[in-house]
This record gives C-alpha cells, sequence and structure tokens, in this order.
C-alpha cells in the first residue's frame, strides 16, 4: 500500500520510527513532515497528509502530534478523511473493520514505540468489512452528514478502499 506519513515538531522522533517501521513492513511510504524538531504547525500535517488522500495519491495516512488530538482534529475537517487517535491495536483495526478509517492518528506523547509499531500494523492489515449491511449502513449515514456540512465535497468521489499488498 501507499502510506502518507506526517506529524509536526512533538511528533516527529516517533514518526522517523514508525515510518521506518511501515516500510520495513513493505509498503511505499511518502514522508510529508515534519524534518526536525524545530516548531511548526500540526494543522499543515494534517493538511498535507489529507491532500494526498484525498487526489488518490496514498491508499491511507498516518498523523502524529505530541497528543494527537490536534492533527486528528484539524484532518477530519477535510472531506473525505475519516481519522481516527488509536493508542491500542483493537481500535487501530476496529476503526479500519467498522468505520472504514483511512488516517490514523497517534500521540507521541502519549505511547510508546513498540505501542506505535503494533497499533499501526493492525490498522494496515485491517480491511473494511464491506459485507456486513450494519458497517456499510452507518458508513453511508457518515457519508450523508458529510454531503450536509461540507457541501462543497457533495460531488467529491469516495476515497477507495486500499490495494491489499
Amino acid at each position: 500500500m501507499k502510506i502518507a506519513i506526517a506529524s509536526d515538531h512533538a511528533g516527529f522522533p516517533l514518526k522517523e520510527l514508525v515510518r521506518a517501521y511501515v516500510a520495513k513492513l513493505g509498503h511505499e511510504v511518502q514522508d510529508l513532515g515534519a524534518y526536525n524538531t524545530e516548531p511548526s504547525d500540526y494543522p499543515d500535517f494534517a493538511e498535507k497528509v489529507g491532500k494526498v488522500l484525498m487526489a488518490g495519491q496514498a491508499d491511507r495516512g498516518i498523523l502524529i502530534c505530541g497528543s494527537g488530538v490536534g492533527v486528528c482534529v484539524a484532518a477530519n475537517k477535510m472531506p473525505g478523511i475519516r481519522a481516527g487517535m488509536c493508542h491500542d491495536t483493537y481500535s487501530a483495526h476496529q476503526g479500519v473493520e467498522h468505520d472504514q478509517m483511512n488516517v490514523i492518528v497517534l500521540g507521541a506523547r502519549i505511547i510508546g514505540e513498540a505501542l506505535a509499531y503494533e497499533g499501526v500494523e493492525s490498522y494496515l492489515k485491517a480491511n473494511f468489512i464491506g459485507t456486513e449491511e450494519r458497517f456499510v449502513r452507518r458508513l453511508n449515514k457518515v457519508f450523508a452528514i458529510e454531503k450536509l456540512y461540507m457541501p462543497k465535497s457533495a460531488g467529491q468521489a469516495v476515497i477507495p478502499e486500499p490495494k491489499q499488498p
């Protein structure tokens, strides 16, 4: 899969570790910054990942900041982005399986390296359970809310399911 990854300055050290780990798993990784620990603004990086996903240039995204909250809020302002903060492996795969989450968010000051690896791997291995009517029904309700409150995105295509490696 093609994975877009970004962080602000607070998430940079963990982003570097996660980026290398995702590449080791065999995925193509597009690093969208930050590239150091100099102070930076988390919305800029959430937007970069969101734009790449919206353009179909990546299958999924990974965002990291200090707590995870900032990039999660910012990313979810973009049409078609379904970002979830996951500091456990269950949420990481369940968010994809039930909610078609396409961005995992991690708080670098909240979790450590080992749990970040496990969560990201769980997220990347998961697939949306589109054969179960309840998950499709609920996701369609999310799309309807998005269309209602983000009218500029009304004609925009839904981000396709990622190809499996």
